[in-house]
């Protein structure tokens, strides 16, 4: 990825946090300038200046690759401006998963006059972590520009959680040769999803096909609450308050399971490729319907004849049609009936999906038309991981007494057809007594979480404001000690009638 694509960007700024004790508090503290005093009567507390923040629709967003489609391997989101903080960023943040690897970072504006600065979002798949390496570096390298260079008391470093943060630790110590502070994947989540619905606007959103994006006003009354967080595989989290949380389940059935399938049964090889497939395909050539059973609805239990009975239920019987065709037609010679090819991808052949023979594409080399395409597979799949999702998150939210469940995670991608299986599934199970959320930054909850539990220099450390605090502490009780000591002396002197000075 050229590193020329960043030079509109100019990092890295935003105030400290403590994340020993207390509870996250990102604040509105009006005027610019944030005191530090009062940031250190509060631990636990995050500092970043909320006021006037929103989301940018339009101008200049985190950096495109410049073909226009963005690239393979990693995935943009729109950028949140920051329009009054001012306070300087000495990290940067990443959630490193099983498939992707999400970065946020704080920049301002290249020759810009206006005060504050942006959060920018960016993800890699994690098979490509040496780009996203790359791309870190040349943050590194722009910060030191800015910040007076390798010597800058400032030093910038990593805020690092999600499984990478152990897995490749070293790499990136080695590579940016910076400190790299790992934080709690879960509690890196509440706290970015906590951030997400209290204080940014237009971020929220509930889903429906009559309604599609109608958005929630952030609010503080929002506990208790379910997250499900859907990566490679997915967590059903129970939150009671700020940093009270439970996993309460889980399944390994989730965008990794989507991805490795459909790797297997497409030609697509990114998981936004498999997204477009899926929001071009049709499912009812490859699942079984209660219409395709009964001949209408089932209404007696509340069945729409369109209501999936069996994902993929339909593929064998017509795929044994087909192949009993081709024999017939002497199409399939001497090639073994049962053997279904597999399509193989080959990174220097262009990808050409209407030129591929597979039948995948609705082509076959004997000039048979398959009866379904992998843009059907495609979405029959999607239907069938996300109809599973939500029915287990119903269950949890059943068990637990929730009524408001947030769907975050890369699996969602702000996709129609998955925000709307999941919004239709909740609603469906619970009669409508169960209300799903979708966020525009879903994917990036434990990357804003790691970002916001940058601890302020030396904190946490030798010298560290626990240390400070209990010093402080000692000496006011010293102090009291003293003077009691005094009070008591003057006392015992008047009882025996003589004035101590």
């Amino acid at each position: 990825m050229p590193t020329d694509a960043y030079q509109a960007e100019a990092p890295l700024a935003t105030s400290a946090s403590n994340t020993n004790g207390g509870t996250l508090r990102v604040v509105d503290p009006g005027p610019a300038e944030v005191d530090l005093d009062t940031t250190l009567s509060h631990p636990g507390s995050v500092r970043i200046n909320v006021k006037g923040a929103f989301i940018v629709d339009q101008g200049t967003t985190t950096p495109a690759s410049s073909n226009g489609r963005g690239s393979p391997n990693h995935h943009e989101t729109k950028d949140i401006r920051l329009p009054n903080h001012t306070a300087v960023v000495s990290h940067i943040a990443i959630d490193i998963g099983g498939s992707l690897a999400k970065l946020v970072y704080f920049s301002r504006e290249a020759h810009s006059t206006d005060p504050g600065g942006r959060l920018n979002f960016v993800s890699f798949e994690t098979d490509h972590i040496d780009e996203c390496l790359e791309f870190m570096r040349t943050l590194k390298q722009k910060y030191q520009k800015l910040n007076g260079g390798a010597d800058s008391p400032n030093e910038l470093c990593v805020m690092a959680t999600g499984g990478g943060a152990y897995k490749y630790y070293d790499m990136i110590r080695e590579v940016l040769g910076v400190d790299v502070l790992r934080e709690d994947e879960m509690e890196c989540l509440i706290i970015g999803l906590d951030f997400f619905i209290t204080e940014i606007p237009r971020e929220v959103f509930t889903y429906s096909e009559a309604n599609p994006m109608h958005f929630v006003p952030p609010s503080d009354n929002v506990y208790p609450y379910l997250l499900v967080n859907i990566g490679s595989g997915v967590s059903f989290l129970k939150v009671s308050g700020p940093r009270e949380y439970e996993r309460v389940g889980g399944t390994s059935l989730g965008g990794g399971t989507l991805w490795g399938l459909l790797s297997l049964l497409t030609g697509a090889r990114t998981f936004d490729e498999m997204l477009d497939l899926a929001s071009r395909g049709d499912n009812t050539t490859v699942d079984m319907l209660v219409g395709d059973i009964y001949g209408t609805d089932y209404g007696k239990i509340g069945l729409k004849s369109t209501t999936i009975a069996s994902s993929f239920g339909k593929v064998f019987r017509k795929k044994r049609q087909a192949e009993n065709e081709a024999e017939d037609s002497g199409g399939l010679g001497h090639k073994d009936p049962h053997r279904h090819p597999v399509h193989q991808n080959h990174d220097d052949a262009p990808h050409d999906e209407t030129a591929s023979p597979h039948p995948e594409n609705g082509h076959q080399s004997n000039g048979h038309t398959p009866p379904f395409s992998s843009a059907d597979i495609s979405r029959s799949l999607l239907y069938a991981i996300s109809n599973n999702i939500g029915q287990i998150a119903f269950l949890q939210s059943q068990i637990h007494g929730l009524s408001h469940i947030y769907f975050g995670g890369s699996f969602i991608r702000g996709h129609p057809q998955t925000m709307n299986t999941l919004s239709y599934a909740i609603k469906f199970w619970s009669k409508g007594a169960k209300q799903a959320y979708f966020l525009r930054h879903e994917g990036y909850l434990g990357a804003v979480g790691a970002f916001l539990k940058r601890q302020p220099r030396n904190w946490g450390r030798r010298g560290s404001f626990e240390e400070a605090e209990a010093a402080a502490l000692q000496g006011r009780m010293i102090a009291r000690a003293i003077e009691s000591e005094v009070l008591a002396s003057c006392s015992d002197a008047e009882d025996g009638g003589v004035l101590v000075a």
